[in-house]
């Protein structure tokens, strides 16, 4: 497909918008142009806003009036697009216009600016929202509330990096390394990070900040064994002041990297919430994606994590996947409800650039994306009538459905870290490689990032840069 922009700058809304009725094919854009070739989108700000779509037979043209600014524009040319492209397709999306990641943030910001009425009112005309999505916005918009309030000035997270797993599941586009290839990395990595631990520790202690929650992530920091989840774990609670700390979480997303030598490590060293994730629990959808355990794994551990006294556990599982189904997705969802974990999280399958699938060349298929879009209505009711309220939810693009993830839980599991994180509401402090440092003020308002190697290789190689670059964390507080 290719997008035609003149005498505007924002094509890059444009494309996102045009990817989602056309997820499968390139959109190339063309800003220096003598002729336009079909299939095409025309876009054009000049004395009217103009939007033309030839594509095969169908070809048609909206034109409205221009507006004093580009926010303006920007919305107008998005909606007049919208209106051809789902007069084309013969479908509508249920996020509208919106292909942003946090669309709970941006309903939370509208409201702070206009109130609450005339955001919803925007969400539902200007921006094209179903009902059914604006109300699961509020919702969950609301529920955040309690645990935004928990943060101050000086808090902050600390987010830990564990960048290895058992395989690559087929969806996944994270750095991480299988533990085959990277054994021999392993020892020496956690040897480092235990020392990017301590520095980062007492940049905190010198700035006076406090410490709300600890997020191990990965990868899969399970694959680590017990002595060494223990090194790194002991690390963390010897060097931080965790006695302000509200919730410490521990991503044990893959069965079979669980057993109870690393559980009791986790318990013994103050975790209070971990993640088994199946992601489905149909046999031939994990061997489908790559995964190297079985349903039954994951039932095993989950009543293992229960026996050695885990009361706060999350499950992951993802609609949309290859080969599941409606049916075979509702199983999955019924029988972890079967177990009573204290939060679901419902993810939509992402086709990320980097990941097997995309790679590979599966596409999406449009009757997948109302699969999908059956799946997430079925886990909406489920869930409501269990008692699970939506406590964070987010957006990626390339979506199955043009869909979203959104975590559910019982009333007082919700996990402090998803939100903090997703809302930037403090400073995160990233830890390991792949680590993203996001560095909050509030007066100003503003947003710094400082980025760590992405590879294990990498972050062994350029420590030193590593522990430089931390230095910015003190220069950002104290200028």
């Amino acid at each position: 497909m290719n997008l035609y922009v003149k005498n505007h700058c924002f094509h890059f809304e444009l494309e996102n918008l045009s990817r989602l009725f056309f997820p499968n094919e390139k959109i190339t854009v063309y800003k220096d142009f003598d002729s336009i070739i079909p299939p095409y989108i025309y876009t054009e700000v000049s004395q009217k806003i103009r939007i033309s779509v030839q594509i095969g037979d169908y070809s048609r043209e909206k034109v409205c009036e221009k507006a004093d600014n580009d926010d303006d524009n920007e919305l107008f040319a998005a909606q007049l697009l919208y209106s051809l492209l789902c007069d084309f397709s013969g479908i509508t999306q249920p996020w509208g216009i919106l292909t942003g990641v946090r669309p709970v943030k941006l309903l939370r910001k509208l409201s702070e600016e206009m109130g609450k009425r005339k955001a919803e009112l925007k969400f539902s005309n200007d921006f094209f929202v179903s009902d059914e999505k604006l109300n699961l916005a509020r919702e969950t918009e609301s529920n955040e509330k309690k645990i935004l309030q928990l943060s101050r000035q000086e808090s902050f997270s600390l987010y830990v990096g564990i960048p290895f797993c058992p395989s690559r599941c087929s969806y996944c586009s994270f750095v991480m390394s299988s533990i085959e290839r990277a054994k021999k990395l392993i020892d020496t990595y956690v040897d480092l990070l235990c020392e990017e631990i301590k520095y980062t520790a007492e940049i905190a202690a010198n700035l006076g900040l406090s410490l709300e929650t600890v997020y191990f992530g990965g990868g899969t920091p399970t694959t680590l064994n017990a002595e060494q989840l223990n090194k790194v774990l002991s690390v963390v609670n010897n060097s931080f002041n965790i006695n302000t700390c509200r919730e410490f979480t521990v991503e044990a997303g893959r069965p079979d990297t669980i057993d109870s030598d690393r559980l009791y490590a986790l318990k013994e060293n103050k975790v209070d919430r971990i993640s088994i994730n199946p992601q489905t629990v149909n046999d031939s959808v994990l061997k489908e994606i790559g995964r190297k355990h079985t349903a039954q794994q994951f039932f095993d551990a989950f009543a293992l994590a229960r026996k050695c006294g885990f009361n706060n556990i999350n499950t992951d599982l993802i609609a949309g996947l290859p080969t599941d189904t409606f049916r075979s997705f509702k199983n999955s969802l019924d029988s972890i409800l079967g177990l009573y974990p204290e939060c679901i999280t419902v993810h939509t399958l992402c086709m990320k650039r980097a990941s097997t699938l995309t790679t590979q060349g599966v596409t999406l298929e449009k009757n997948k994306a109302y699969e999908a879009r059956e799946m997430l209505e079925y886990t909406h009711s489920i869930l409501k009538a269990q008692q699970y309220i939506p406590y964070y939810m987010y957006r990626q693009s390339r979506m199955v459905g043009n869909l979203e993830n959104v975590g559910w839980s019982l009333k007082g599991y919700e996990s402090l870290y998803n939100v903090y994180v997703m809302d930037e509401t403090h400073t995160i402090l990233a830890c390991g490689s792949g680590g993203v440092t996001k560095l909050k003020k509030h007066s100003p308002d503003c947003l710094e990032r400082i980025f760590n190697f992405k590879y294990p290789y990498e972050y062994i190689d350029h420590f030193d840069k590593i522990i430089q670059r931390k230095s910015g964390i003190t220069k950002f507080y104290c200028q």
